[in-house]
């Protein structure tokens, strides 16, 4: 017999455990909303926006790595938003929406990746005040800068507001409600 040895990550516990604990409810609720959807309901626009419960995934998804990449590496892991392009834009507005050769299921798998690998972030960073100055963007004050702490809590933010999108979305497709 051979013996293995593993080893495992402590469990976490205070303010990492309390912003990965929320991450995870938001993240929840998101993919909730796609529970039994097909390809097509998952990109179909039910309501007056532009968006669809797979492009709000897919979005968020790109978020969060976007922003983990910003933990990691400071402003140069974004765009700089204030050079972009109609071309540029036009690949942001992709990523709302389910493309053509696009699943569902890859959505969430990629989703789900995402997730392990900003879990594992949360987990590993040294100092969760660490702080970036924000990428070049018109709606960001020139001189701010976000700690780890402040993007996590705008990748909650962001989560949390999507999945209530994403809810509207549903309840519109089939009248099934993901948050109550």
């Amino acid at each position: 017999m051979t013996e293995t040895t593993t080893t495992r990550t402590p469990a976490l516990t205070g303010e990492r455990a309390d912003l990965l604990e929320q991450l995870g409810k938001a993240r929840f609720f998101l993919r909730f909303t796609a529970k039994e959807l097909t390809d097509a309901q998952a990109a179909t626009r039910s309501t007056v926006s532009e968006l669809c419960v797979g492009g709000l995934i897919k979005h968020v998804t790109g978020v969060e790595q976007a922003w983990a990449g910003f933990i990691l590496e400071g402003p140069s892991a974004m765009p700089d938003f204030t050079a972009m392009t109609e071309e540029d834009f036009a690949r942001r507005r992709d990523g709302f929406e389910l493309l053509s050769g696009e699943t569902l299921a890859g959505v969430l798998a990629d989703y789900a990746e995402t997730a392990r690998r900003t879990d594992e972030l949360v987990a590993t960073l040294p100092d969760l005040d660490a702080a970036h100055p924000l990428p070049k963007a018109p709606w960001f004050d020139g001189d701010a800068q976000w700690s780890a702490r402040r993007v996590l809590l705008h990748i909650i933010a962001e989560t949390a507001q999507h999945a209530g999108h994403a809810d509207i979305i549903r309840e519109a497709l089939d009248g099934a409600k993901s948050m109550g």
